[in-house]
Parts: C-alpha cells; structure tokens; sequence
C-alpha cells in the first residue's frame, strides 16, 4: 500500500537466483475480500515482470511505461518483502503549484488533496482522463471542465498553450473539434466528435488561459481555431441559431439517466444550445481583446440571437424551463440564458430539485463544474455549502468517506455496500467532478480576477463564508506575486479577515456582514487609513479599494450572522 493512489512506477532492489522471476501486479483499490481490483482496467495489464540476472543486488525500474496504482502486489521474490526495497516513483508534468487552500473541516482538506493529485497523475504531457485502464487519452469535455481549477492549483499556462495547439492540428477542415486530443479515433468512427460541452474547450480553454494569466498571445495563436468550432456550430442544420443536430454526450454520467444510460436526463439540445451560446459570447469577447472590432460586433450579435432562440425554445413565457433537470437549470442561470425577470423562479426551481432530492446533487460532467457557482451567484449559498459537506451518496466527500485519495469517475465507483461500479468505466483517479475547486477558491476563499484586467492584474476577493467553516486559508501565486484571503470565525461574534495584495496590483474586496460604522483603524475612519482608495457599503458588506500590500480586518457580525453561527457551533 503506497498510501496514495499515484501515477508512475516502482523502482525496486532484489537479490535472488539467476531466473528468479519478480511479478509486480498494479491495482487503484481492493475489494471487500482484501484482494486487487483489476477489472476496471480493461485491456491494461498494468503487470511489471522481471528476471533476475543473479548476480548480486539488482535494481529495476520500468522506463517508456507508467501505472496508475495505489496497491502493488508482488510475486515469485523468495524470502520476506523488506518495504523500503519498493519506493514508489511520481510522475507528473513538471508544473509549479501554485494554489493552496485549507479549511476547519479536515475532510473538505481530504477533497482538496484528491484533487491536486488528480490533476498531478493525468497531467502527463497531455490532460488524460484516467491513467490506470487502456485509454489514458486527452479528452477535451474533462480538460475544460477542470481547467479553472488547474490554473489555481498549478501554473498550467505552458502545459494548456502546448495541448491547444495539438487540438488546432488535430481540428478538422469543417471545424468540428475530435473528442481527444491529440485525436486517434477517425472521423467516421463511434466515437462522437464535435459534441457540445467537449468541443468547446476549443474556446473554453483559451479564454480560461487568457482569464488567468492576462496574456494575449494564446488567444492570438488560436483564434482562428476558437472562430472555426463556432463557425461550425452555426451551419448545423436549418437555424443558425439553434445546435440541434449532431452526436453529443450529454450530460455525462449524470445521475438522472435512464436506466444502462451513461447520459443524464437533461435534453442534448438544450446543452448543445446553452454551450453554442457560451462559447460564442466568449468568442466575442476573444475578438474586442485582440482588436478585431468587426468580429466582435458580429458574434455579440449572434450570441444574443442565439440566447433570444435559446428562449422561444426553453424557457415559457413565465419563466419556465421546459428541460426538468438540475443540470439544464445550472446551465441556464451560470450562462446568463434566462431574462432577469425570470432568474429568480429559474433558481428557486433548482433550489427545490436538490432539496426534493434530499439535499443531494444529480448532475453529471456537464452540470457538476458549474453547480455551486450558480447556487451562489443566486441567493443560494448556504445551500452551495450544504452540498459540498453531504457525506453520503451522492456527494464529493463520500468519496473521502471511502478512503479516496484522487478522484473518482462516479459518485459510487464504490458503492455503499462495498460493490464496485460497472467494470468498463469505473476510474477512481479520473479529475472531473474535482471542478469543485474553483468554487472553493472563487467563493468559499473568493479569490478572483476582473475579465476587464486579467491575470489578477485586478484582483478580487469577495469571499461568502458560511458558519459551518470556522475558518478558511487560501493563496494563489499569481504573475505579480502572492495573493492570500483568510477568513475566520471567532467566539462566533467577530469576523477577521486578512488579504495579502501583491505589488503593481490593485484589489477590490468585499467584507461579507461587514458595517461602515464599524470599520476604523484605532480612531482614524478609513479614509485615512493606508493603502485604502475607496470604500462604500453595498449589500453584501463593505467594498474596499485597496492597493498592495497585508491587511487584517476585524469587524462585529451583525446578530443574525452571529447567532446562525452559535446554532452551527452547537
């Protein structure tokens, strides 16, 4: 037992006659009886055989070959297994790290884990969806799922710019995007390419690259690439306006599918729609940062043509979607799909689809990444919260429950009663459902940049504690150096709030339940103080200007927060 589910190989010593041969067998798991679990490895062997010269102690290690393991079992070695003989041997792309993040509940701190080590063991040259069974392939849904919360925890700007243009070589004449990159499968395969959700990290991915480091160059090398996936979109079948045709995943694995389905419920050409939609708004907004006026007019326009379709086909006159799902809600609230007028009713429905689900997610690849952003974003946060800490099925620390070190493929890969899920696609390192993180740094710590000066050239926090955590530390290094939001409770009164800003930046931060009144520093009003431009009271709390440098903050919480916070504590 390495003690981790990893990637990467064993390096061991052995003394033993010539012809001795030494079996290492690689499993992620072991079933209820103790044994390795290997029937979710397809046609992998995942089987390491040696033969011994006997000529003394010998050392090995494979080379061109990697496992996906955390259980190594070991075969023909005469005498007793001396453990430091077998050191397990990582192997990732050599990516700095660069986010941290930790709160009071040592489980969320579990999940946080499991995520990093999901992206460390998949992002081996390319963003592979597993690293165990016989796949092991870059599959472009996954990638632009996670790649918000890859750019937290690791710099991924060189790994992303290097894949992106592996996707332009590979994207076809007509501009429909393989469904893995670099593309092995044929055109007329089985395999659906250009499908909504996956194809779209064609335009997904640059501008979440652009987002987070400020730098136009990538945007520039693929914008032919992110014109071409939308050109595409828009000559498929008879209404520009509408992506309605074509071969899609859908929401995959999503736990509302029908029965030996692996899509959930949510219609194909809702998603495919909502995607079209998204991907060409960004598309438009691609365009005004490179100057290209022209394109920028076209696809602005295009973009509300397509939302206004989106409407006539999805949404009733009163608002109400004509999809039933928690995903196709998701999608139309986080991509601004429905009126203003209609948003609210929009979330109040989701909010009562989880509820009627006994306080549990359903969602599947496509609505997951997106689910508690849009819970937050719309009066929901306390129940974006209550999701994150479910610890029974289906949710992302009953996994943890289950002694997971990376993340799983399915909510029950392992199930309740300790079966396994279907042997042909049960990964337990598979980082999709780890987009949670993103929420996790942009709202829970609320670390952020502004669209309007990317790269945290403008950086903001605006974090949205909830009582159940006491405290939540997180950091990101950005290109101008670290920014930090720390939040705490204290004796359930008193909120400290402490923000590092780094140099030739600037910040706007939000102290949540914060009052004008109560913000001094000793006996001098803000104004005076230092570093501190602006400051006005809004809803949420206080809104600070400030520039670089440390600042603590501590302020009363208002009665209400307070004594939510004494009932949580209890």
């Amino acid at each position: 037992d390495m003690g981790q589910n990893m990637v990467g190989w064993i390096r061991f010593k052995v003394t033993a006659p010539a012809g001795t041969e030494i079996v290492l067998r690689h499993a992620e798991v072991l079933d209820k009886d103790g044994n390795l679990y290997t029937g979710n490895l397809r046609k992998a062997k995942q089987t390491i055989r040696y033969i011994c010269k006997g000529e003394g102690e010998e050392q090995y290690q494979p080379h061109f070959t990697y496992q996906g393991f955390r259980y190594v079992q070991i075969e023909g070695l005469p005498g007793d297994v001396e453990l430091d003989d077998f050191v397990g041997c990582v192997i990732h792309s050599d990516l700095e790290l660069t986010g941290r993040f930790e709160c009071s509940n040592e489980l969320v701190n579990q999940l946080q884990h499991n995520i990093l080590w999901g992206q460390k063991g998949n992002f081996v040259d390319i963003p592979t969806d597993c690293p165990q069974r016989d796949e092991r392939l870059g599959w472009t849904g996954d990638a632009q799922i996670f790649i918000r919360t890859a750019a937290f925890n690791m710099n991924v700007a060189p790994f992303f710019t290097k894949w992106l243009r592996d996707l332009k070589a590979d994207q076809w004449p007509s501009g429909g995007v393989p469904s893995v990159i670099p593309n092995i499968f044929p055109e007329d395969s089985e395999v659906p390419s250009s499908s909504s959700a996956w194809a779209d990290a064609a335009v997904i991915c640059p501008w979440t690259i652009y987002l987070c480091y400020g730098d136009k160059r990538l945007l520039e090398e693929q914008y032919d690439s992110m014109k071409a996936w939308v050109e595409y979109m828009r000559s498929q079948g008879d209404n520009e306006y509408l992506y309605n045709t074509g071969s899609h995943y859908g929401d995959w694995l999503g736990l509302d599918a029908k029965e030996n389905s692996y899509k959930g419920a949510t219609d194909e050409d809702f998603i495919a729609t909502a995607f079209y939609a998204y991907s060409t708004r960004l598309l438009a907004q691609a365009a005004r940062v490179l100057g290209k006026h022209d394109d920028a007019e076209e696809y602005q326009t295009l973009y509300q043509n397509i939302v206004e379709h989106f409407r006539r086909e999805f949404v009733t006159p009163n608002g109400r979607l004509s999809v039933p799902t928690q995903t196709a809600h998701v999608l139309a609230l986080w991509f601004d799909l429905v009126d203003e007028t209609h948003r609210k009713r929009v979330a109040q429905t989701l909010a009562k689809y989880i509820k009627e689900n006994d306080y549990h997610l359903s969602t599947g690849f496509v609505g997951t990444p997106y689910l508690c952003h849009a819970l937050s974003q719309n009066g929901y946060n306390d129940l974006a919260y209550k999701l994150l800490l479910q610890t029974d099925y289906p949710s992302w620390l009953y996994q943890v429950t289950k002694g997971a070190t990376t993340m799983w493929e399915h909510w029950d890969s392992i199930k309740v009663d300790g079966s396994f899920w279907s042997d042909d696609m049960n990964s337990f390192n598979h980082y999709a459902y780890g987009a949670v993180g993103d929420w996790m740094y942009r709202v829970v710590a609320g670390i952020d940049t502004d669209e309007e000066s990317p790269g945290y050239k403008h950086i903001l926090i605006r974090p949205k504690p909830n009582p159940v955590l006491k405290y939540v530390k997180a950091s990101l290094q950005t290109m101008y150096g670290e920014v930090a939001s720390h939040w705490k409770i204290v004796d359930g009164q008193y909120m400290e709030i402490f923000v590092r800003i780094p140099a030739n930046t600037i910040a706007t931060v939000v102290l949540p339940h914060a009052s004008l009144s109560d913000l001094r520093e000793n006996d001098k009003p803000l104004e005076q103080v230092k570093g501190i431009h602006y400051f006005d009271q809004v809803s949420e709390g206080v809104r600070i200007e400030l520039g670089s440098g440390a600042y603590r903050f501590n302020y009363s919480l208002p009665n209400e927060v307070a004594n939510l916070v004494g009932i949580e504590q209890e």
